[in-house]
């Protein structure tokens, strides 16, 4: 048996790279040597948090479920040797140079383009899936609370999906621009302006048909729903990175009447089938990623990678460590 480097979080905030056995795939399963994995927004949940001293480290290659790489060995029939893949590790444990995967989660890439954009994939087919579950769009006004990587993914689909105004909002200018060049009809800074205040002014007082959060803080899942209009559609698509339960405004909710679909593909009986469609929509052409992927960094660094991320610093929109 060979071994393997792979990260594991030691204590709050805190990485360290030790050596492991490599896995050895089971029945139905293929060995990936994984080349890229990209930090996710999710992945904050573990590293930010300070959790009680006796339950640090947390598992080996946690956290980390967003991994590009080459199947090196394959038990099952539905993949070959040497195809290039996004795969979706069980329990988030992608910080390792390999991993044993069951064939169910693998998605299958080109052998041709950038594998950094081709992974940005995994990120983009969880919002599609939110996308479908929206339905028609058509005429309809928007507010995405958040530009970081989810909710940029959510203004690019919100604008090709054909919706009137898409109002977006966040606290850095950068992550602002970008919105713009992804269709935001309107961008909004909560520290320079009163949210509530310019999306009435922008709507005629009519308010937003349709809400989604992808901030993932306690003041913008309470906010989302007073910015809502009476019968609209309140999407929950970020996870709260440092509190599970936090105070909730039921009185403002209660008054919209709102249709409330809390979305994650990951539990889906099928989560590499949207991650496919956007696979075959960048075959095609049809889908450019290239735009969230600023930052790389060498596995040796992945503690810088998380900081980055963690405290929003560079422009950062995505960061993908290479192993």
């Amino acid at each position: 048996m060979g071994t393997m480097q792979a990260a594991r979080i030691v204590r709050p905030h805190e990485f360290e790279i030790v050596t492991i056995p490599t896995p050895i795939p089971s029945e139905g399963e293929v060995l990936v040597r994984v080349q890229l994995s990209s930090v996710c927004g999710s992945d904050l949940r573990r590293f930010d948090r300070v959790l009680p001293e006796e339950q640090y480290p947390l598992p080996m290659a946690h956290p980390s479920h967003e991994c590009a790489g080459v199947i090196v060995e394959s038990r099952s029939d539905l993949y070959p040797e040497g195809q290039r893949v996004i795969a979706l590790p069980f329990n988030s444990t992608g910080l390792a140079e390999y991993m044993a995967v069951p064939a169910s989660r693998i998605i299958p890439v080109p052998h041709d383009g950038d594998l950094h954009t081709l992974l940005m994939c995994q990120h983009m087919g969880t919002v599609m899936h939110s996308c479908k579950q929206i339905g028609n769009v058509l005429g309809k006004t928007i507010v995405i609370l958040g530009q970081g990587a989810i909710g940029l993914n959510f203004t690019y689909w919100m604008h090709r999906l054909g919706a009137r105004q898409i109002i977006v909002t966040d606290l850095i200018a950068h992550r602002l621009e970008v919105a713009l060049s992804l269709g935001a009809s309107l961008t909004i800074n909560p520290q320079e302006q009163n949210v509530l205040s310019t999306v009435l002014d922008a709507t005629q007082n009519q308010l937003a048909d349709i809400v989604i959060e992808a901030a993932g803080e306690p003041e913008t899942v309470n906010q989302m729903f007073s910015l809502l209009s009476v019968g609209g559609t309140a999407i929950v698509f970020a996870e709260p990175r440092l509190q599970d339960e936090f105070m909730f405004n039921f009185d403002t909710m209660q008054t919209r009447l709102p249709t409330i679909i809390s979305t994650l593909s990951a539990r889906t009986e099928d989560p590499t089938q949207c991650i496919k469609e956007c696979v075959e929509l960048v075959k095609q052409g049809r889908l450019d990623l290239a735009h969230l992927v600023t930052h790389r960094l060498p596995f040796s660094e992945i503690q810088t990678a998380f900081d980055l991320y963690s405290e929003k610093r560079d422009n950062i929109i995505k960061v993908v460590v290479e192993l």
